[in-house]
Order: C-alpha cells, then structure tokens, then sequence
C-alpha cells in the first residue's frame, strides 16, 4: 500500500511538471515556480515542451504500472529507476532541489517495492 502512495505521487508530480513545463513555462505561475525570468522562459520555451512531455511519459509509465497486471512491478520499478537517474542527472546539472523533488520520492518509491509495503 505504501509503495503504491509513493508511486502515485511520483507519478503525479510528473504530471504537474508537464504542465509548468509545457503550459505554465512563460505565465506567471510558472516563472513563479521556476524561478524565471521572462526573457529566460522566452528562449527555452521549446526546450521546455519537450522536457516537459518526457516527465509525461514518466508519468504515464507509472500509472500503467499501478494498473493490475502481469508486468505492473516491472513497470513501476523501471520508471521509478528513470526517475532516480533524471533527478540525480538534474541535480547534478540544473538545480540541487531536482533531488529531493523528483529523485527523493522515486528512490523511498523504490525501496517501499522492495520491502513489499
């Protein structure tokens, strides 16, 4: 029961960064929540979108994996991996708190799997 929280909420803070990365990027909200300037989300508002549909991808890859079925842990456990590495890549590369946003809450996923909670 707990992995499968940990896992939906994994999924579902990818989904909400889809949607600042692909629809608040240059509204308010978004440069809000990024900390960015105009300018900034202006001239990577393409690189934006696509980052933005991968974390949708991420998310559609876990909430399959909480869906019944003969594959559902190999799901949730190869998605979760791709998470950990995406956060612990972002954390090394764009901001520290890409670790415990994004890579944190995927690795406790992770190993409430592996103690079967």
């Amino acid at each position: 029961m707990i992995a499968t929280v940990l896992t939906a909420l994994v999924a579902l803070i990818h989904i909400y960064i889809l949607i600042l990365e692909m629809f608040l990027w240059q509204k308010p909200a978004g440069l809000k929540a990024l900390g960015l300037s105009r300018e900034f989300a202006e001239q990577t508002k393409t690189l934006a979108a696509n980052q933005g549909l991968y974390n949708g991808f991420l998310a559609a890859g876990l909430i399959y994996g909480l869906m019944p079925g003969p594959h559902a842990l190999a799901f949730k456990v190869f998605f979760l991996i791709c998470v950990v590495v995406a956060g612990v890549y972002g954390a090394a590369t764009a901001s520290r708190k890409i670790l415990f946003i994004q890579a944190l809450p995927a690795a406790l996923a992770l190993i409430a799997l592996g103690l079967n909670l």
